[in-house]
């Protein structure tokens, strides 16, 4: 059976684009404006959605969303608040898939098994690890398996061509490449820093490749969904709710006119 997050791509594959993945983080600015801002994504043109579950330390992100998910942690968020984020999102919007993005310390604590059914049960689509090594990934990839949960795992341009063999064999769902961009980095070396990643982890599997590097305009989303097959976009919308204060009818705004530039990039290329 073809699971939620694999039709939703190839839904974008055979309008002959990428698909346009949002990341914010659950909790924030609060839980139940994290749910409008979540919708928001959804409602200005993404195609999926990265529920983020905020760490304490959250060593892979840049301050930008470590400044969320301190906003997070300080309202009191729980997994609790991650799943119902998800739940809502789901039921408010069917035909997209709802992911959760999160180290794994917070999935062993809650219980790997447990967590893959409540995910389920919230009318999840599945989870990304960025930093569960594939070999400790068995007893995860088994529970998601029995949930229909997909397991998105992340490789990077120093990934050698073995290692992406490895991971991309025991991920479902996509891949997801990180290609930073450096901030002293043009956007021209950055594209071919990716591109050829992608190219790299396309010749290891016949999954989509998504790429999150960076990207804050139209433009970018072009350019990039020029080589992937998804444009993964997170710290601009964190920005922009950030930047609104206390105004949530302008972060909302704000969220959902990104989302529609970035959706008209993604169709553009």
């Amino acid at each position: 059976m073809t699971s939620k997050l694999s039709q939703v791509l190839a839904a974008a594959r055979a309008e002959e684009r990428a698909a346009l993945i949002g990341y914010l983080p659950a909790g924030f600015p609060s839980v139940e404006g994290g749910i409008k801002a979540v919708n928001a994504l959804l409602e200005g043109g993404c195609d999926v959605v990265e529920v983020g579950l905020p760490h304490s330390d959250p060593v892979l992100d840049g301050p930008t969303i470590q400044t969320a998910d301190d906003i997070a942690l300080r309202g009191g968020v729980r997994i609790t608040d991650v799943l119902r984020t998800v739940r809502e999102v789901a039921a408010a919007h069917p035909v997209a898939a709802v992911l959760v993005m999160t180290y794994w310390n917070p999935v062993d604590r809650y219980g790997t098994a447990r967590f893959a059914a409540d995910l389920a049960a919230a009318g999840g689509a599945g989870v990304i690890l960025p930093d569960l090594p594939v070999e400790e990934s068995a007893e995860w990839r088994k529970a998601a398996a029995e949930h229909g949960l997909d397991t998105v795992f992340v490789v990077a341009p120093s990934s050698q061509d073995k290692r992406l063999a490895e991971v991309t064999a025991a991920g479902s769902g996509f891949v997801y490449a990180a290609a930073v961009m450096g901030v002293t980095g043009s956007r021209a070396q950055v594209g071919e820093l990716a591109e050829d990643l992608v190219a790299r982890t396309r010749a290891t599997t016949e999954l989509p490749v998504c790429v999150g590097l960076g990207v804050s305009t139209g433009a970018q989303a072009a350019q990039v969904a020029g080589f992937a097959d998804g444009v993964i976009v997170g710290s601009a919308f964190v920005q922009r709710i950030l930047d609104a204060g206390e105004d949530e009818p302008a972060a909302l705004a704000a969220v959902r006119a990104l989302a529609a530039e970035l959706a008209q990039g993604v169709r553009s290329r």
